[in-house]
């Protein structure tokens, strides 16, 4: 699961700048005062950043199940890449044991 600051810099990526608040409109419910409904520029924009955060430029080639990987350790870990810490709080326990039994 991306974060709000994951997808700005993705979208840097390609040149297309946007703010916290502007992602944050568009994943209000459509009845909400402050929901913004996302525009194709938008998303094409997105995809083709997502599309250079996985596998790199054509002059700088990256394996994406590299960077997944990595992200699934974190993920195990309790931490995000950008995120030092590890979690706490009520049912991280829970969630680490049923993590070792899958």
């Amino acid at each position: 699961m991306l974060r709000d600051d994951e997808i700005v810099e993705i979208l840097k990526l390609v040149d297309f700048r946007i703010s916290k608040a502007e992602i944050g409109a568009f994943c209000r419910r459509e009845g909400h005062p402050k929901y913004q409904p996302c525009g194709d520029q938008v998303l094409r924009n997105f995809l083709n950043g997502l599309v250079i955060h996985l596998r790199g430029t054509r002059e700088n080639p990256k394996n994406p199940k590299t960077f997944l990987k990595q992200k699934q350790q974190f993920m195990k870990m309790g931490q995000s890449p950008g995120n030092k810490k590890p979690k706490q709080g009520p049912g991280s326990e829970k969630a680490d044991k049923q993590d070792k039994k899958s």
